[in-house]
């Protein structure tokens, strides 16, 4: 929530690709990484992430997907504690920029890379610009041919870890598309333009820089090949525009900033040694921006009264004995998922409660008014925490009419023991949103505080999320609650204890194997998430 020459749904080996003539489709943030797939065979064994010798890669007719996860951007306080980290490429028209780029991120080997591009911030031309483009009069190679304002501003976002909007840009109109991509969840960025060094702004958010050589015959035959077959430009117009706009300004704008480069890379594409360089570079970086959040988690908070934020449903005869039965080793799937099922009814009414409300006077059908309440605020949208916070949403859609539903799938890294995010589909301008986050068992707190961080990136105010779980541990009420001291949460009992391995002690064990009807493994966490069950 999810770049170059080329704009595609999918994360190409790990890849975003962002293509500027608004090809590819999907919409949301991370909508495009997983295909619909029926999981509806049962019992079966839980997935756990994959591990280092299984390729982590889903393919289908249309689509390479890259399924591993994004480790924990933020600290145990859910600040933002590292970074993206961004490669500027730079170099003239057709040098092979694109080309570099894709060989970098084949060969990184990682997971949740954006790849922007500087044609995707073209600007608006007026209709007298229009016609002058028409006419192959217009020159899109000056700096003043792009938002170097929205691009910087489009950056610092996707560097910070946000959710941003990237816009289409038509070259066979020389104009926006209606539709904006929207791209989140950065672990590295390849930003490439002809002027990728031309702003001093833009140059302070670059890591890396990167000019790529490549002789100027080469990248006038490339031009005339691209702008011919994919652009649909007469040949005459194609070298009209290169000798009177694109070599001068080559000369004037784009070659000088080469002494700006970190690294020089002649040949473009072929060139794997530099390649090979930058990528070990890229490498080191990232290892020293790694973090160990469920550890941290582990060893804080001790010993401190519950918070105010908290609130638990009454511990009614009713409520206590809906726990036993769910709680009970020897309870039934039919008898599990029942009892559930009510206890989720009850925590998605008392969850309501806390939304805003204001006065609201009705007139009775015998003539008289009524002074009720009535929701004070834009819309309310669920969001589930898959998979087990899936099985809450038919409760939220029986009280709330038209609700809507974003889904998290997060996995534990069964190497590392920290939460991996891989998956999201959140409606569209949810920011501003009521969110109800929706999991089962909350233990550790870490899958929630990614989920919370998640819809925070996407400009969800922190006062307007209320966390509801089944059943938490003390050990992850306060871990949120220190965390995002403005999100609400509300659960149906609290557990004192988590042990070794992350169970909730007494606990009610896993609760999405319980309900789905399958097997856990023999290390299986409380957070642990499987796939979405469609």
């Amino acid at each position: 929530m999810n770049s170059l020459p080329a704009y595609s749904g999918a994360r190409i080996s790990g890849c975003w690709t962002l293509r500027a003539d608004g090809s590819g489709g999907g919409d949301g943030s991370l909508d495009r990484l997983l295909p619909s797939v029926s999981m509806g065979i049962s019992p079966r064994k839980r997935t756990t992430s994959q591990c280092k010798s299984e390729p982590p890669l889903l393919r289908t007719s249309k689509r390479t997907i890259y399924t591993a996860g994004r480790p924990p951007w933020y600290n145990e306080h859910g600040t933002q504690s590292k970074e993206a980290f961004v490669i500027g490429l730079c170099g003239g028209s057709a040098s092979g920029k694109t080309t570099v780029a894709r060989k970098i991120i084949e060969a990184l080997d990682v997971p949740w890379v954006v790849l922007l591009s500087m044609d995707s911030f073209y600007k608006v031309l007026s209709p007298e610009e229009q016609t002058l483009a028409a006419s192959n009069d217009y020159n899109f190679d000056h700096p003043d041919a792009f938002d170097f304002g929205l691009l910087t501003h489009t950056l610092r976002k996707l560097k910070q870890g946000k959710s941003v909007k990237i816009p289409v840009y038509d070259f066979t109109t020389h104009g926006r598309q209606k539709e904006w991509k929207t791209v989140y969840g950065a672990s590295v960025i390849i930003f490439e333009g002809i002027m990728a060094f031309a702003d001093k702004e833009l140059l302070k958010l670059l890591d890396m820089k990167i000019f790529v050589e490549t002789d100027s015959d080469i990248r006038l035959v490339r031009r005339l090949r691209r702008d011919i077959t994919e652009r649909g430009r007469e040949i005459e117009g194609v070298i009209k525009q290169y000798n009177k706009f694109v070599k001068p300004a080559f000369e004037q704008y784009i070659e000088p900033t080469m002494r700006l480069a970190d690294l020089v890379v002649p040949r473009g594409g072929g060139n794997m040694v530099a390649i090979d360089l930058i990528v070990q570079h890229v490498h080191s970086q990232l290892e020293e921006r790694e973090l160990s959040v469920r550890a941290a988690l582990a060893s804080a908070h001790q010993a401190q009264p519950l918070p105010q934020t908290l609130s638990v449903l009454e511990s009614t005869p009713q409520v206590r004995g809906m726990h036993t039965i769910i709680r009970n080793k020897e309870t039934s799937r039919d008898e599990f998922i029942f009892y559930s099922k009510r206890l989720m009814r009850l925590l998605i009414e008392r969850a309501l409660s806390f939304l805003p409300s204001q006065i609201h006077i009705v007139q009775t059908p015998q003539g008289e008014d009524y002074v009720g309440r009535t929701f004070y605020g834009k819309r309310v949208t669920g969001v589930s925490i898959l998979r087990a916070g899936e099985t809450m949403e038919p409760a939220l859609r029986a009280v709330c009419k038209d609700v809507r539903i974003g889904k998290i799938l997060i996995q534990t890294n069964q190497d590392t023991g920290e939460p991996e995010l891989h998956y999201l589909r959140l409606p569209k301008d949810i920011g501003e949103d009521h969110v109800i986050l929706m999991d089962c068992t909350v233990s550790t707190g870490a899958a929630a505080m990614m989920a919370v961080r998640v819809l925070l990136d996407h400009d969800v105010q922190e006062d307007k999320i209320l966390l509801v779980s089944l059943l938490m541990a003390e050990m992850g009420v306060h871990s949120v609650a220190y965390a995002f001291p403005q999100v609400k949460i509300i659960t149906t009992a609290v557990d004192k204890k988590v042990n070794d391995v992350f169970h909730i002690i007494p606990g009610i064990g896993n609760f999405g194997d319980r309900y789905f009807g399958t097997d856990a493994p023999p290390d299986w966490s409380d957070e642990e998430m499987d796939e979405p069950s469609y």
